[in-house]
């Protein structure tokens, strides 16, 4: 499965169903560009358990403010719509796949 590309308007739709790992980012922030090839490796390991979206919080304020997301990257576990687990900052991709099997 892909990385989707999630917004304002599409953000509860994506994240409803089953363990979806949520990465608050922005182009400018040097460890969301570190992070990016960490989630792409742990979709094509993992993707039979976790569905992975990215949310760009200077295009979608709305939904990071809801979600009180004040540093970036900042990762948010959700399952079945509701946030279960939450990094900030970079993480090497064992961490993030142990937070993605301890909820799966």
């Amino acid at each position: 499965m892909a990385i989707v590309k999630a917004t304002d308007q599409n953000f509860s739709n994506e994240t409803a169903e089953g363990l979806v790992l949520a990465d608050f980012w922005a182009p400018w922030c040097g460890p969301c560009k570190m992070i990016a090839p960490v989630l792409e490796e742990l979709d094509s390991e993992l993707s039979d358990k976790v569905k992975i979206v990215k949310l760009d919080v200077d295009e979608n304020q709305e939904t990071a403010g809801k979600y009180g997301v004040m540093s970036i990257p900042t990762l948010i576990l959700f399952k079945n719509g509701e946030p279960v687990d939450k990094v900030i900052g970079f993480q090497p991709k064992e961490a993030l796949a142990d937070l993605v099997n301890k909820h799966a």
